[in-house]
């Protein structure tokens, strides 16, 4: 059907006569897409954050994890059975998984005395080998991470998360300056990037700040430190592997689990994170949780569509006696259908255009309240601007033909 500038113009003066009217009806189609740009902008920025969470974890790592004890004695009744997390571990990893391009143990200890006092939370102090900053994508803003020959003498020397180093040391150039940690001083080598605050790392089971962590070689660790809470704990706190480019890692998961199932007894005392797997299960969960929410706010778009049907129902009523002239000099039913379809489509693209802007403000009125990130997709504008013209055309369609329909001498004789 097509409308021409005539149709476009007459629909426009009817509309402009009943202003209220019009705009009220249009306030549905307006609510329909600004909640639709609105849904699907939480859900773009959902699945962005968590992607970006997820391949800092790295797509290409799996993740060994120490599970603690709750008490001494279920501490006690796992050693008659298994060892715990060790180095013993990473050797029989390191022999036995192929695909392997590197990992690094991982002990953490939560410090009694850091100087520079910090001005917020203690900061977690984390051993690790060099090759912990490739596994997990470690950006520095300063310096550079400790090195192996670092590691393999014990070097007193610390890499600061971004928060630590603000936490310790406050905004200004970190790299030379020192850090004592319980009775040790270390000299800060490097400051890492922000990275994101998704909830950040599994330490001994609790959720720890990724940003607020002194890094330290792991022979350091070993040498230099003591864990007082040591008694209820192994003697690594994790392992992190990453694997090669062409790697299954979710099959090397399973050898992984094998393997330490063997050593460990079937003793369950630890778990393996798979992020590729994470991210697999968050594109679907973020597929469903994106229908939903669209289909939560299709249904304001449904009640508008109504809300124009009966409009225009109503229009049809009141223009009963036009209806009646314009048959009888010479309209065609086309002609009403027309008429009428043109504007329920006006009304429906009128209530979509100022959707679109009611959907980026609801989008940053939620990011700015919420402070749940939001994006709003030219995907997104387009799906919820269609699917308003569409339900413009469809719940226009009824009343319009019911128009056509009315017996000219009729709608003459209609007061």
């Amino acid at each position: 059907m097509i409308f021409n500038f005539s149709d476009i113009t007459q629909a426009l003066a009817n509309l402009r006569a009943q202003k209220t009217r019009t705009l009220l009806t249009a306030l549905g189609i307006v609510f329909g897409v600004g909640s639709v740009i609105g849904m699907l902008a939480i859900g773009s920025g959902a699945k962005e954050e968590s992607l970006r969470f997820i391949e800092q974890l790295g797509v290409r790592n799996v993740l060994i994890d120490s599970r603690p004890a709750s008490s001494q004695e279920e501490f006690q009744q796992r050693r008659r059975s298994s060892p715990g997390l060790s180095e013993r571990d990473v050797r029989i990893l390191q022999a036995n998984i192929e695909g392997l391009e590197t990992m690094s143990a991982r002990r953490v200890l939560h410090p009694a005395r850091v100087l520079p006092k910090p001005s917020q939370d203690m900061p977690e102090l984390y051993g690790v080998r060099p090759s912990y900053s490739v596994i997990h994508s470690l950006h520095l803003a300063e310096g550079a991470f400790f090195s192996e020959s670092d590691d393999a003498a014990s070097a007193t020397v610390c890499v600061l998360g971004e928060g630590a180093k603000v936490n310790l040391l406050g905004y200004g150039p970190a790299v030379g300056k020192y850090v004592k940690v319980n009775d040790t001083w270390t000299e800060v080598v490097g400051v890492l990037n922000e990275q994101l605050m998704a909830g950040a790392q599994n330490s001994g089971g609790a959720m720890q700040d990724i940003n607020n962590i002194i890094y330290i070689p792991l022979n350091t660790f070993q040498y230099r430190f003591w864990d007082q809470s040591a008694n209820m704990k192994d003697d690594l706190d994790g392992i992190d592997l990453r694997l090669g480019p062409t790697a299954d890692s979710i099959e090397i998961a399973k050898v992984v689990t094998s393997v330490l199932n063997s050593t460990h007894h079937n003793m369950q005392d630890f778990s393996v994170t798979i992020p590729a797997a994470l991210l697999a299960q968050q594109q679907r969960t973020q597929t469903i949780f994106t229908y939903v929410m669209v289909a939560i706010a299709a249904i304001s778009l449904l009640v508008g569509g109504i809300g124009i049907m009966n409009i225009v129902l109503a229009t049809v009523l009141e223009r009963t006696r036009e209806i009646g002239i314009r048959r009888s000099i010479g309209a065609r039913r086309f002609d009403i259908v027309r008429q009428f379809l043109t504007e329920s489509v006006l009304i429906s693209v009128g209530g979509g255009l100022l959707g679109i802007g009611f959907g980026f403000f609801l989008a940053w009125l939620i990011a700015r309240t919420a402070e749940w990130k939001t994006i709003v997709t030219s995907a997104s504008v387009v799906i919820a601007f269609g699917v308003s013209v569409i339900v413009g055309v469809v719940f226009g369609i009824y009343p319009a033909v019911k128009a056509s329909r009315i017996n000219p001498i009729d709608a003459l004789r209609y007061e």
